[in-house]
């Protein structure tokens, strides 16, 4: 939490909401006005996933929802159900910083940092987009993908850069997972072709 107070919901009945939350099964019981933001931050304990504007204007509360970025302050809590929910708690695996972190702190690209969050979010569905789809991450691509994540400190440069950096790093590993496995399955492929030789 993040030291406010749950808002009040006095002689509100409670609607339970069970969903996948950064890979895990969630349930939370919730007032049935609640967004998804309220959801997060104040059922969850998640306050990585920013409370600005409230309007659909900033996108610091972004997160991911079903594989696509989705603001969160205007998405109905009770619409999460059976869905799959990822939050900036979410991004690393095993502790360890997802590449668009430790990018964007080894460039400088947060300054207050409220606005990372809701960057990060938008930049990794970005660049999955981009892994699945093949095309390439560039300083284009990435204005549009974060033209709905407002910054007020850093003028952006440094967030593009960020990200474009994350992007190449993250193909060159797919690209080495996916020749790691091609070369397990061409092994295979040989010991299977042996094995038939050896019956015929």
């Amino acid at each position: 939490m993040d030291g406010r107070e749950t808002p009040p919901h006095p002689g509100r009945q409670l609607e339970l909401v069970e969903f996948t939350c950064n890979g895990e099964p969630a349930a939370v019981a919730v007032p049935s006005h609640w967004t998804l933001l309220e959801m997060l931050r104040y059922g969850l304990g998640l306050t990585g996933t920013k409370q600005g504007c409230d309007k659909g204007d900033c996108g610091t509360c972004t997160i991911i929802l079903d594989g696509q970025p989705a603001l969160a302050c205007l998405t109905l809590a009770l619409s999460a159900r059976g869905r799959f929910v990822q939050t900036v708690e979410g991004l690393g695996v095993g502790g360890q910083p997802h590449p668009l972190q430790a990018a964007f702190a080894r460039l400088g690209a947060a300054q207050c940092g409220f606005c990372t969050p809701g960057m990060l979010m938008s930049a990794s569905a970005h660049i999955e987009d981009a892994v699945v789809q093949g095309f390439a991450v560039t300083a284009e691509s990435v204005s549009q993908a974060l033209a709905g994540n407002l910054c007020r400190c850093t003028g952006y440069t440094k967030i593009v850069q960020a990200v474009v950096e994350a992007a190449k790093e993250i193909a060159r590993d797919s690209r080495a997972v996916d020749e790691a496995g091609m070369g397990s399955l061409a092994d295979s492929d040989l010991s299977a072709a042996h094995q038939v030789g050896g019956r015929s």
